[in-house]
């Protein structure tokens, strides 16, 4: 699904009215009688209802929401804020409406507001701007947005958050947007939507198809994307009758120092559970025998006399390298790892202390082979990067680094953001708050390595990967639940997750 911009949703909003064809006050009422049937879901006409309309397209929504709401039986208090004496032509004609209802209570702000009491069973719907805003919210606006933040009513955002800008917000007062609980957005997520810093003011969201054609064309040329199942299901590779583990891929593993030996069991368990026909994990002896004993079915590759990664290997005779999971950052671990990444001319994921190396060498991310992927967390990702004032400019300086060195960085987290060296970004669908666990990330790396030595190629094996991921999360956690998931659940569910996504190819 597409991440367009609001200038871009303008446009095809534009372009549906004029080839659909379609009046734009008949796209609006289409659009309310979607956002009712959400509230009707929830709450049923018994629950007050008090709707802050603005003087745009936006406050057009909300009085055909209060209209149809009231026409429902549901106790409807509608206010309309047009101070500036001065509507859009659409929310002129859904006033005009709402006058001809008998049953509401409409009151139209020109000019000093006295407002209505707002109780914990309320609903109030917040219709004031949508996405056209492009500065912070000042004045009486303001004002409002405080005094809904305010209360303990339920808040209903219609499309965005009033005071939410769809994209950057590093220049908007936070404290005139409002926080909503839900947010109902028409056709396509905004990109705001998908950064931790709005969460507080998004809520849960969803998407409302309301018809909204795409041209397919220049004008809806987008870098963000929200991926979901449809966009990688038909990745999912179907194993000859004939096959063996030698055409199954061959995939190098370096990781766990002595006392981390977990990170190099979970991602090797990952690799072997997500389908690799042989692995091998270049490991320190004194991991030998927990490793022999966990992961029976890894070969090892064992460093005699050894507490750490310190020497390395020839890793041209596999599939795909994966290296940095619990391997530490000593002197000699340093100095092998980069000279590993040199020797290196198979595909490569690099993880956990791989990336806290780069990030205090910062020089040698020059040397790093092209479209290697990278995963890290955010605190790895601020030593790639340096830290930055918020979200959005997180992920353009995520961008630049793709674009730059022509690599693969996934930030992990909710919606885990996969970055293309195009600088496209897929925002992921899947996973839940229970895979904030020590060792998620290793099982990441054993996944993405185990499809990279299955010949799935850099961009696949990462997208396919991290839905997977999260995908095996998810089902952990409708078993087990969030609060006790840990890494090995997810590891335990990916037969699971591989057999619902073979399952889709043939729905």
């Amino acid at each position: 699904m597409k991440i367009l911009s609001a200038t871009q949703f303008k446009e095809i909003d534009a372009f549906t009215i004029e080839n659909e064809p379609i009046d734009s006050i008949d796209l609006m009422e289409r659009a309310s009688k979607a956002l009712v049937a959400k509230i009707m879901e929830r709450w049923d006409n018994h629950t007050p209802v008090k709707v802050f309309a603005g003087p745009g397209n936006n406050g057009g929504d909300a009085l055909a929401v209060a209209r149809m709401l009231s026409l429902c039986g549901y106790n409807v208090n509608a206010y309309l804020f047009n101070t500036s004496g001065t509507l859009s032509a659409d929310c002129m004609k859904n006033k005009q409406r709402l006058e001809a209802c008998k049953n509401i209570e409409f009151t139209e702000v020109t000019s000093s507001f006295t407002p209505p009491r707002l109780e914990a069973g309320d609903v109030v719907i917040d219709g004031l701007f949508g996405t056209g805003v492009s500065r912070p919210l000042n004045g009486g606006f303001a004002s409002v947005v405080k005094y809904i933040n305010a209360s303990p009513s339920t808040v209903v955002s219609i499309d965005v958050p009033s005071g939410l800008m769809c994209e950057d917000n590093t220049y908007n007062v936070m404290n005139h947007i409002v926080r909503a609980d839900y947010t109902f957005t028409f056709q396509f997520p905004k990109l705001a939507f998908f950064f931790a810093d709005n969460e507080r003011f998004v809520g849960q969201w969803e998407v409302l198809d309301i018809g909204i054609k795409d041209p397919g064309t220049e004008i809806t040329d987008t870098p963000y994307c929200f991926m979901e199942r449809q966009d990688v299901v038909g990745m999912l590779k179907k194993r000859s009758k004939f096959m063996h583990k030698g055409s199954a891929g061959h995939a190098a593993l370096v990781a766990g120092k002595r006392g981390m030996a977990g990170a190099a069991i979970l991602a090797s368990r990952a690799c072997m559970r997500s389908g690799v026909g042989k692995l091998t994990v270049h490991i320190p002896e004194s991991n030998a025998d927990i490793m022999q004993i966990s992961v029976p079915e890894a070969v090892l590759d064992v460093e005699p006399g050894t507490d750490c990664f310190s020497n390395t290997f020839d890793a041209n005779g596999y599939d795909a390298l994966g290296i940095g999971p619990g391997i530490g950052v000593a002197s000699d671990t340093v100095q092998a790892f980069i000279e590993q990444l040199r020797l290196t001319k198979s595909p490569v994921i690099i993880d956990a202390d791989g990336l806290n190396i780069l990030g205090s060498h910062r020089g040698w991310i020059l040397q790093l082979p092209k479209k290697s992927i990278l995963t890290p967390h955010k605190k790895e990702l601020f030593g790639l990067i340096s830290t930055t004032r918020n979200c959005y400019e997180e992920l353009e300086r995520t961008r630049e680094l793709a674009v730059r060195q022509q690599i693969y960085i996934v930030i992990k987290g909710a919606y885990s953001a996969i970055v293309t060296p195009e600088g496209k970004v897929w925002f992921n669908s899947t996973g839940n708050p229970g895979m904030a666990t020590a060792g998620s990330g290793d099982v990441l790396t054993g996944i993405i390595l185990s499809l990279l030595a299955q010949d799935y190629g850099q961009e696949k094996a990462v997208r396919l990967g991290v839905y997977l991921h999260g995908l095996a999360g998810d089902i952990a956690a409708r078993e087990v639940g969030e609060d006790s998931l840990i890494a090995s659940d997810i590891i335990a569910a990916l037969p699971k997750a591989f057999m619902e996504l073979h399952q889709a190819q043939t729905d």
